[in-house]
């Protein structure tokens, strides 16, 4: 009788702890990153999990890991659908495949500048893009600056429209880039990051299009050393935790997320206007080939099949393009 009574006493006891850790104490969160630790991004994310630590008594903690070490961002994406990933930084240009409605920053040229760009998604077409990652299984939690990207190759610099026809160019796994490439009479090839190193140096590819922090962390300028300003990309990246590790949160907690997150988008845009000089002086000093692109008309109007055939396929995007347009 003792025995019986001892051992429904423990069993009892089990059931509390666990109540107690589903309603406390989370499990420690995943975080995904592409770039290198003493990246922006990467700084920006340590600082997050970590405030959020300290903010929730150490309810919600975790570790990021970075310079993609969990996988590409493609396979990131469907992990934090399935929730094996918890929290990570993704560039919105990969995501299009799974939330259509962000393709509309991935337009070539739809922000005016890098200012612009930050008004626009601190604003309604934000949050309506934000709203459209949930349906998604993923919460948008702030959004990030990655800059400006243009195109940097192995053999010449790029002036004209005409300079690109024929040459192969690597870009990010999305058909609006492929289009951007193609529209210019290139050739597109979507690469993984990782890839784009050693398929410039064995001319798999003539070329790429990236940031400055990117093009000298990666070390892609010691393979292609004409980099041509033309700036046709402006695209926002979404810090974002998985649907499924958001659900158990309290509201209280998800307060402390949001607010900790906006912070550290904060940070993140203030430490990647001093990288981009750093990173710019840094390749320029290495002996890369800058070209300047004073008018970017001809290049602009190029893109006018890829909005056309944008749109085509997803109309919901007009109206996103009609109101990105109409922001100062």
């Amino acid at each position: 009788m003792i025995k019986r009574f001892a051992g429904k006493t423990l069993g009892a006891a089990a059931l509390v702890a666990g109540l107690a850790l589903t309603s406390g104490a989370q499990a420690a969160w995943k975080g995904w990153n592409i770039h290198t630790p003493d990246y922006p991004v990467s700084e920006a994310m340590e600082y997050f999990i970590s405030e959020v630590d300290k903010r929730t008594d150490g309810r919600v903690s975790g570790k990021v890991y970075h310079s993609a070490v969990l996988g590409s961002q493609e396979d990131a994406i469907s992990q934090m659908q399935l929730g094996g990933i918890d929290f990570a930084e993704f560039n919105l240009g990969p995501l299009g495949p799974s939330v259509p409605e962000v393709n509309v920053v991935s337009l070539p040229f739809i922000f005016k500048d890098v200012e612009h760009m930050h008004r626009v998604m601190d604003g309604p077409v934000g949050q309506q893009l934000g709203d459209a990652i949930a349906k998604a299984g993923i919460v948008a939690l702030a959004w990030y600056d990655s800059g400006s990207r243009s195109f940097y190759t192995t053999k010449k610099p790029i002036s004209t429209p005409a300079d690109v026809k024929g040459m192969k160019f690597r870009v990010m796994n999305n058909e609006l880039y492929v289009g951007m490439v193609e529209a210019l009479g290139g050739n597109a090839t979507p690469l993984a990051y990782s890839e784009v190193y050693q398929s410039l140096k064995t001319g798999v590819v003539d070329g790429a299009e990236n940031n400055w922090p990117s093009y000298e962390s990666s070390n892609h300028y010691e393979v292609a050393q004409y980099y041509s300003d033309t700036q046709h990309l402006i695209l926002p990246e979404v810090l974002c935790v998985s649907q499924q590790a958001w659900d158990k949160l309290s509201d209280a907690d998800k307060k402390v997320v949001r607010e900790v997150a906006q912070e550290s988008a904060k940070m993140q845009r203030e430490l990647w206007a001093k990288r981009e000089l750093k990173s710019r002086d840094v390749v320029e000093k290495a002996g890369i080939k800058y070209n300047a692109i004073a008018d970017k008309a001809a290049f602009q109007n190029a893109m006018d099949p890829v909005y056309e055939q944008a749109v085509k396929k997803n109309p919901a995007l007009k109206e996103l393009i009609e109101q990105i347009r109409g922001i100062e």
